[in-house]
């Protein structure tokens, strides 16, 4: 019941909240008279407010279980998506987005991934394969569905209309059916492994590698989503076919997720996450020598399913790693530079493109990151902490 009512949650906020945005952006540009980097920056407000938001909702999670949170993020998700269709200048659109931050930290995946973990402790990777498995079909679901609206109603009315199905179907769910599963999981998680505090879990080395790792992953990965069409282009390859490998590369997500609970059953969690940042690195080493393999099949092969095996790869690993009963704090803590990195990763890369001159350069540089990330991942001490 946890897993499906999060699937369906997780779904439709990802498709309306996340998802919603790319699809408004240009008549969102005309109707406010507004560059794209002017209109973008809102959802780059959203993303690090989410982020700095995080380390309190895993503690509110630990605390008090999730009901109480994630019903009023969802109440607040449908509130400033009604808000949003109205907003009249870039001020407004700003304040929206800022609040939104708060609504998706409370709404989206570090919070599922606690409820999950809270009541999983045997088939943890499964249930957590599941939520992912259904919600990684929010943009497949949503993003046509909300083009047709744009087409048919203007981006406002469609908003309008999108908040509705969002309060409908999300806060009944979260309000009625979500609780805390620490009291059934905790006895079987103590007896397999000690559960570390978040002040515990941050005397270790592996907790700052596993941060700064994860953070360099969704930085190289927000980079390469933002820059490959430039990219492609710029060597002569159509719009349309730039924008259709973001398209497959995402659809490849699935099937990776797909392939992390065998794979990750047999590797173990450490080496999962450590091959899932050489599979990225890889993919897109794919991209400087383009020329050389004359296909993008590669890139698309690895880059996807090692971006889909990511998520599944903090989640696991921070649970294995830290134990269960802390885990909303450690996640959330993890996550404020993981997910602090997806909302600058697009500037970022950027200012690495004037510094380093070339996209090659670029694309080289975060894959030796995320080789060296791979590596200390490997290596980092968990048992090394102050008192022990």
């Amino acid at each position: 019941m946890i897993v499906a009512a999060l699937s369906v949650t997780e779904t439709v906020t990802w498709g309306i909240v996340y998802y919603g945005f790319p699809v408004f952006l240009r008549p969102m540009e005309q109707d406010l008279g507004a560059s794209r980097v002017a209109v973008t920056a809102a959802f780059s407000i959203g993303l690090g407010v989410s982020a700095l938001a995080s380390i309190s909702v895993g503690r509110w999670l630990d605390a008090r279980g999730p009901r109480a949170l994630m019903t009023a993020g969802s109440v607040l998700a449908t509130a400033l998506t009604f808000a949003w269709a109205r907003v009249e200048s870039l001020p407004a659109l700003y304040a929206v987005w800022f609040l939104m931050g708060f609504a998706m930290a409370a709404t989206l995946y570090e919070p599922a991934f606690a409820v999950v973990v809270s009541w999983f402790a045997r088939g943890r990777d499964r249930a957590l394969l599941t939520v992912t498995l259904v919600a990684g079909l929010a943009s497949t679901i949503f993003m046509p569905i909300e083009a047709a609206l744009l087409e048919r109603l203007g981006w406002r009315s469609a908003l309008t209309v999108l908040a509705v199905v969002l309060g409908l179907i999300t806060i009944p769910i979260h309000a009625l059916l979500l609780r805390q599963g620490t009291a059934h999981a905790s006895a079987a998680v103590d007896a397999t492994a000690a559960s570390l505090s978040l002040g515990q879990a941050a005397r270790t080395a592996v907790f700052w590698v596993l941060s700064v790792a994860f953070l360099v992953s969704n930085f190289a990965t927000a980079a390469v989503t933002t820059h490959l069409i430039p990219f492609l282009v710029d060597r002569g390859y159509a719009a349309a076919t730039a924008a259709a490998v973001i398209g497959w590369t995402g659809a490849m997500q699935l099937a990776g997720r797909v392939l992390f609970v065998p794979i990750s059953a047999r590797l173990g969690a450490r080496v999962m996450v450590a091959a899932v940042f050489v599979a990225q690195a890889l993919g897109i080493a794919q991209l400087p020598l383009l020329a050389r393999v004359g296909t993008l099949v590669p890139f698309i092969v690895l880059q996807g399913a090692a971006n889909g095996m990511a998520t599944l790869a903090r989640a696991t690993s921070l649970a294995e790693i830290f134990g269960a009963r802390n885990y909303g704090a450690i996640s959330g803590a993890v996550a404020l530079g993981a997910n602090g990195a997806r909302a600058v990763g697009p500037v970022g890369a950027s200012l690495l493109l004037l510094g380093l001159g070339s996209y090659p350069a670029v694309f080289w540089a975060l894959a030796a990151s995320l080789v060296a990330a791979g590596g200390a991942v490997l290596f980092a001490d968990r048992s090394t902490r102050a008192g022990d």
